[in-house]
Formats: C-alpha cells, sequence, structure tokens
C-alpha cells in the first residue's frame, strides 16, 4: 500500500511550480546519516516506497530510519487520446513537492559505512540526484 493521505480539503489542487531551495526540512535532525535531494521534482508515492524498502533490506531491519517526506499533494492526469476540455482529469497519483536541500530520509542505530552504503542504494531508486549528509558533530 503506497502513502497517501486518510483525508484531504480538496480533492484536486492546481499544478503550482517549484522555486527556490528548501528553506525547512533541511537539517539531520533524528539520525547520524541522510539523504538529501538536490534537484526539484515531484517524489510520486511509488518512489519513496521503492526507496524505503531498499534501505530497510540493506541495513537487515536494524537502527531505525525515518522518512522526512510524505505525498500529499493528487496529481491528475486526464485519459489518453482524450479531446481537450471536459474538466480536469482524475487524481493519478499522490505526490511530494520536493525542492533541493530537502531532506528525505534519515537513518540511525547502524554503522555509518553500512548506513551510506543504504543511502546511495535508496538514492539510486529516485528520479533525481542526491547526496548524502552526516549530522555534525559537535566535539
Amino acid at each position: 500500500m503506497a502513502l497517501s493521505p486518510k483525508r484531504v480539503m480538496h480533492r484536486k489542487v492546481q499544478r503550482g511550480r517549484i522555486k527556490g531551495n528548501a528553506a525547512r526540512g533541511n537539517t539531520v535532525d533524528f539520525g547520524d546519516i541522510a539523504l538529501v535531494a538536490l534537484q526539484p521534482v515531484w517524489l510520486q508515492a511509488k518512489h519513496i516506497e521503492a526507496a524505503r524498502v531498499a534501505l530497510n533490506r540493506t541495513i537487515s531491519r536494524k537502527g531505525q530510519v525515518w522518512i522526512r517526506v510524505f505525498p500529499d499533494k493528487p496529481i491528475s492526469k486526464k485519459p489518453a487520446e482524450t479531446r481537450m476540455g471536459k474538466g480536469k482529469g482524475a487524481p493519478e497519483f499522490w505526490a511530494a513537492v520536493i525542492k533541493p536541500g530537502q531532506i528525505l530520509f534519515e537513518i540511525g542505530g547502524v554503522e555509518l559505512d553500512l548506513a551510506e552504503k543504504a543511502m546511495v542504494l535508496a538514492g539510486s531508486k529516485l528520479p533525481i540526484k542526491t547526496k548524502i549528509a552526516f549530522r555534525p558533530t559537535t566535539e
């Protein structure tokens, strides 16, 4: 079952556009290592789920994984070979609006080299370029 909201205020929303860098959700807050988006994108629920499964399998379900994004934007599409007009298409899937610098996943409680390997694999499942960020050490 892919991620989707239980209830929404509006069934269909306008597309909008993704401008600028992430102003919030851009610091490593929970785990020790994080996956950071480098490009703007609508991240589909199935992309988030594929990356999550890859993370959990790589770390053998040890430690803890935080998913820092949630798909709350309904993306609608009109059927193929349909004439223009007759209203907006039906909602097709749910997406999370991602800006560059947004933290997507965090891992804690496992060795850093294993966590880094897991993050690289999870990043390969996503349709954008990503990088790995570490929690700043306070010494």
